[in-house]
């Protein structure tokens, strides 16, 4: 071929030399599981379990004093379950640095305050997987999936009284809001537990429970560290 690159039908093209041609992007090394569920469900404890690098995406609320904060409707209580009370940007621009470069900085929320109170360096290192968990986590599936960065979506259910009753001891235990408001919120939420899955999964989250999600999560971490491994 006068003027251009002899074909070699032995040896064809790599990804890396296709990317190159076009111009894209470096590969991206590390991929990230969304981890959601309804508050009470477990994310937190499994994540823990998992032995891998966890974000929370919890620290991404709004503060208090927004003005766009939504309301519980007919009540002067925030919605803290709606997703307009968290910054789904500032989540995925984290996530997408995280999947990058293994290092970001991330803010540090007290729930119990409903405000921010610092900022903290997240460094995940050269790990190829980690865990994004929240009950929010289910939002930003579609953005992560075409950012190239998701490695699953998963959606934990426990049962709506199962988690009543856990949800109530943890928020009590830690402080997060006053009795009245706990009770009121989690009667809310133990009715509207079956709707939170459902609008979760259509989200593109995978509804199971603890130890399909363990299983997930050990398969999605294996595949991605044969991936590293050849690459490398």
């Amino acid at each position: 071929m006068p003027g251009g690159r002899e074909p070699r039908p032995d040896r064809p093209e790599t990804a890396g030399e296709k990317d190159n041609t076009l111009g894209s992007h470096p590969p991206i090394p590390t991929r990230v599981v969304l981890l959601c569920g309804p508050s009470g469900s477990g994310k937190s404890l499994l994540s823990a379990r998992s032995g891998l690098p966890v974000l929370r995406l919890d620290d991404f609320y709004k503060e208090g004093t927004d003005p766009t904060l939504p309301l519980v409707t007919g009540s002067s209580d925030i919605d803290w379950d709606h997703p307009d009370s968290w910054d789904a940007a500032a989540a995925v621009a984290a996530i997408e640095e995280l999947c990058r470069t293994g290092r970001t900085n991330i803010p540090v929320y007290d729930i119990g305050l409903s405000a921010r109170t610092g900022a903290e360096t997240l460094d995940i290192g050269r790990t190829p997987l980690f865990i994004a968990e929240g009950i929010f986590a289910a939002e930003i599936v579609t953005r992560c999936r075409a950012l190239g960065v998701l490695a699953d979506a998963l959606c934990l259910s426990r049962g709506p009284v199962r988690t009543f009753r856990r949800r109530f001891v943890r928020d009590l235990k830690e402080g997060r809001k006053s009795v009245p408001f706990l009770l009121r919120r989690g009667w809310r939420l133990m009715r509207a537990e079956r709707s939170i899955v459902a609008r979760q999964t259509a989200l593109g989250a995978y509804a199971c429970d603890r130890d399909e999600a363990m299983g997930r999560l050990a398969a999605a971490a294996a595949g991605r560290c044969t991936t590293a491994r050849t690459a490398a």
